[in-house]
């Protein structure tokens, strides 16, 4: 067993994910000698769902070779000391440990003199520190990817020292997710403590308080420095080594005849939607699946601990005891019985109508915003057009991307073209309906969130790209130089094309929709699919829709075995949404880095057809087929009374994107760059978004009725029992709806009533107007050993019987108005907000700028204004490189500059990953 190996592991276990699971802290290598990937197959479940694609690694070493390049370095150590608010370097030096402890030390010496007497700074590459605590155990070392040292400005003869890790990973939305930000520092966190306490690091040298992560700022991997306090994080770790310094105290190491019994009894802390990354997850599982507990099952399934004392008798035969969530008590109800469970609301969603478009893609492992294919399908009044697939060679190229762009746009412009005539033929036929007003609007129709995610971290990346273009072409106009943001020679790119506009634009908005949960420019598949079937199984499979889809069909197909479905869902080929299995992805990408002569050929060996073209057809073939299946599901699917108000919803706020694409005003701004007033303008937005949401919640999901009557948090929603019917009178379990109150009717036992075919719904400009609906006030009936039964008097009065179980609301939750007849259900606010008014035209702008700056100003124009000012700033010296400390350039990870470097995945000969690297180790 190499040193490294254990190195390695004995040095993440603190800032893993999975620290606080007993089982992976008592398998630490120091304890079993080996890794735990080892373990796992020495202990008969070898691990499968932690492996590294070839893609995947190689992204992460060619990131690596990036930190390593002079020039990256020393704008990693220069944006570190900057950021502290240290004197500017006198020189950037960089120099290479190699993992070595006596020579990091050496260094560190040097590196400290030179600090001192020269004011340098100093990057060093590949330290090794004895693990904090650890000292006397040669394995135990702490490999940070690099450090910093400068010299201290508030004492003489003083350094500091910075630690730093390097970690390549994925911009979403031009962020990165503040989990993964976490557990990052917190690995720069441990080996601060660790040189904290080492004791030779020299004389007159300090750890620093804070922490530098290198982290890619745009699509080819170029690297970023992020500084942050490791105060919180320190404590962490120290707490974490002294919980692990006593476990490995207490345990001695174990010798390999005692390994399988060593660990058997150590307890995991299992969660199906985490460990899936440890590389016991197997090991795990198979222990649950193997016991005749029952509360076992139900931590299978991922039941949180507070939840299970009131469904475990669902699983022993004793019934459920309390008000357990409807949606786990059907989830262990299909996981018994093997068949999904209805969830009883109708059909909302927009997908499989004229004006969507169906998308599915393949991402690459080896480029953030990499695509290896994508197919997309039109749905027309016609019907259903046949699917367009393309394969891209180039995966990791900006041409790749603009070209995915550009198939969308092409798409999503003749969608809107079809519904406008669409609409334009109706409107003659409904008052008050012009396209203006409320377009009818298009979607695109995607498998999965991650799908999602790359298609809108794409368009973020080419808006990103392309205001920059207008503000270099404002220089050069003004015959100014371009360039980028730290006064480097800049490269102008082509401006986007009007279809690649489109989309970039449409993609923008639905991730400014984000906040508004009624929004649906983009349909969710799986979202869509779950509710109106529950799963069974553990409830974080069904975030796969081929695991979902399953399950739905199986109320037509006949039962399922969970298990025997979870291991072949988990042993596929492919997967239905943008990210490829492991398999699948080596494949793909073998066949993509091999010769132009062997191109065709590779894969063959993998038992799928040949070559790359093939590889991603295939791939997308089981996508669409998946999306395909799930559509027809979903047509079978009665539809929701309200199914035309969430398109209303939409209609609205595409009215307003659409005048924003006419004018390319505000068209191409991303939800992280919007300016504080329109943020707070959101507001009430989201608001009245959320109220309508909960309310057409309690109007059309009986799950979420039953759930919202129950809690007791909940003040609107409540459960009454019919106790008599001649007068009507109700035993209503709240202290909040009383004598007085005037309630309307919402389900009666599993029926929900807005869908009876006697209710009405008229579209109003200001509200949706529901007909038919029971309402009316409660009369206490008097009697003192009964305070919570009242009688009931609704214009409406529905036909019930005694015993019935209803779920009933307050009327003045949802509207003010005075008679029984009607429950006008308001429309929520528009992000209007930085908008074209609709009486804005092309020339508002350039004729009356002073009254349409607010509303319909050009990008071209607002982007000129921004050049001039930084131009302006630059000639007064205040920005980079003249000014210290450096600016923080928020559009930095769009563009670099001409000359610099850029990730080649595919330049290098494929290696594998070393076998102790997991994936929870790469992320």
């Amino acid at each position: 067993m190499a040193d490294k190996s254990l190195a390695r592991e004995t040095s993440a276990v603190v800032a893993s994910a999975h620290a606080a699971c007993a089982r992976f802290r008592g398998t630490d290598p120091l304890v079993v000698g080996r890794t735990r990937r080892q373990l796992a197959a020495e202990v008969g479940f070898p691990d499968e769902s932690g492996r590294v694609p070839l893609a995947r690694w190689m992204r992460a070493m060619t990131f690596e070779r990036l930190v390593r390049e002079d020039r990256f370095a020393a704008e990693i150590a220069t944006t570190a000391v900057g950021g502290l608010g240290l004197d500017r370097p006198g020189g950037i030096v960089t120099s290479d440990a190699h993992e070595d402890g006596g020579r990091t030390a050496g260094l560190l010496a040097e590196a400290h003199d030179r600090a001192v007497s020269e004011g340098s700074v100093t990057l060093i590459h590949g330290a090794a520190i004895p693990f904090a605590d650890f000292a006397e155990r040669d394995a135990a070392e702490v490999r940070p990817d690099f450090v910093v040292v400068a010299a201290r400005t508030d004492r003489d003869g003083a350094s500091w020292l910075i630690l730093g890790g390097a970690k390549d990973y994925e911009r979403v939305r031009s962020r990165i997710e503040d989990s993964r930000l976490l557990k990052g520092f917190l690995q720069v966190a441990l080996g601060a403590e660790s040189a904290a306490s080492w004791s030779q690091v020299p004389t007159g040298m300090s750890v620093h308080s804070c922490g530098v992560l290198a982290v890619p700022r745009n699509a080819f991997l170029q690297p970023t420095a992020l500084v942050e306090s490791l105060d919180d994080h320190r404590a962490e770790v120290r707490m974490r080594v002294a919980e692990r310094r006593r476990e490995v105290e207490q345990l001695p190491l174990v010798e390999p005849q005692d390994l399988a019994n060593h660990v058997a009894h150590l307890r995991a802390t299992f969660d199906p939607a985490t460990c899936t990354t440890c590389t016991l997850f197997s090991y795990c599982r198979n222990e649950l699946r193997t016991s005749t507990e029952p509360t076992d099952l139900l931590v299978e399934l991922g039941i949180p601990s507070e939840t299970r004392p009131h469904v475990i008798g669902l699983v022993d035969g004793t019934g459920p005891l309390g008000r357990a969530p409807a949606s786990v008590v059907a989830n262990v109800t299909a996981t018994l019985e093997g068949v999904g469970q209805s969830t009883g609301q109708r059909r909302i969603d927009q997908a499989g109508r004229p004006g969507t478009v169906n998308v599915v893609l393949a991402k690459s492992d080896s480029a953030a915003l990499g695509v290896h294919g994508i197919a997309a399908q039109r749905i027309t009044p016609e019907g259903c057009e046949s699917w367009r697939t393309t394969v891209f060679d180039d995966p990791q190229s900006a041409r790749c991307r603009r070209e995915v762009m550009r198939l969308l746009g092409r798409e999503l412009s003749a969608a809107m073209a079809e519904v406008r005539a669409a609409d334009a033929a109706g409107a003659a036929e409904v008052a008050d309906s012009s396209e203006a007003d409320s377009p009818v609007p298009v979607h695109l129709v995607v498998p999965d969130q991650p799908t999602a995610d790359v298609l809108v971290s794409i368009a973020d990346n080419l808006a990103g790209v392309e205001l920059s273009r207008l503000r270099w072409e404002r220089d050069e106009h003004m015959g100014r130089a371009p360039l980028t943001f730290d006064g480097e020679p800049a490269e102008i790119p082509s401006p986007l094309q009007e279809t690649e506009r489109i989309a970039v634009s449409f993609l923008l908005e639905a991730d400014r929709a984000r906040a508004l949960t009624l929004r649906s420019p983009i349909v969710d598949l799986g979202e869509a699919l779950a509710r109106h079937v529950v799963a069974g199984g553990p409830q974080v499979a069904s975030h796969r829709l081929d695991y979902l889809l399953a399950w739905a069909e199986s109320t037509t197909d006949g039962p399922v075995e969970p298990r025997e479905l979870e291991d072949e869902i988990e042993a596929a080929l492919h997967t239905p949404g943008a990210r490829l299995t492991s398999r699948s992805s080596d494949a793909i990408h073998e066949a993509l880095t091999a010769p132009g002569d062997q191109r065709s050929e590779a894969g063959a060996h993998h038992g799928e057809t040949s070559g790359y073209a093939a590889l991603v057809t295939a791939e997308l073939d089981y996508k669409r087929g998946i999306v395909e299946r799930a559509l027809d599901v979903l047509e079978a699917v009665p539809d929701s009374r309200v199914r035309e108000v969430h398109r209303e919803i939409e209609g609205d706020a595409q009215a307003v994107w659409r005048r924003r694409l006419a004018l390319r005003a505000s068209d191409l701004v991303r939800f992280g760059r919007t300016h504080r007033y329109w943020r707070n303008a959101l507001v009430p937005v989201i608001e009245s978004d959320d109220k309508c949401r909960k309310q057409l919640l309690a109007l059309t999901n009986p799950q979420t009725a039953e759930d919202l009557a129950v809690d007791a948090g909940v003040r609107e929603v409540a459960v009454a029992t019919v106790a008599g019917t001649s007068p009507l009178v109700l035993d209503v379990d709240s202290r909040r709806i009383g004598g007085g109150s005037r309630i309307v009717l919402l389900r009666v036992n599993g029926e929900m009533c807005v869908e009876r075919p006697e209710v009405g719904l008229t579209v109003q400009k200001g509200s949706f107007k529901f007909a038919g609906l029971s309402i009316g006030a409660l009369t206490s009936t008097g009697e003192l050993a009964t305070s919570r039964r009242f009688e009931w008097e609704p214009e409406n009065v529905p036909d019930l019987s005694v015993g019935d179980r209803l779920v009933v609301a307050d009327f003045a939750w949802f509207a003010a108005n005075k008679n029984n007849r009607f429950l006008n259900l308001t429309r929520p606010r528009v992000d209007d907000v930085s908008a074209p008014k609709p009486t804005c035209e092309p020339s508002s702008y350039s004729e009356a700028p002073e009254n349409h700056e607010r509303c319909c100003r050009p990008h071209e124009d607002a982007e000129a204004e921004r050049a001039d000012r930084i131009a302006e700033r630059r000639a007064r010296g205040e920005l980079n490189p003249e000014v210290w400390p450096p600016v923080a350039d928020s559009d930095g990870f769009e563009v670099a500059p001409a000359d610099a470097p850029v990730a080649d995945v595919t330049a290098e000969p494929v290696t594998s990953p070393p076998d102790d690297v997991t994936m929870d180790d790469l992320e």
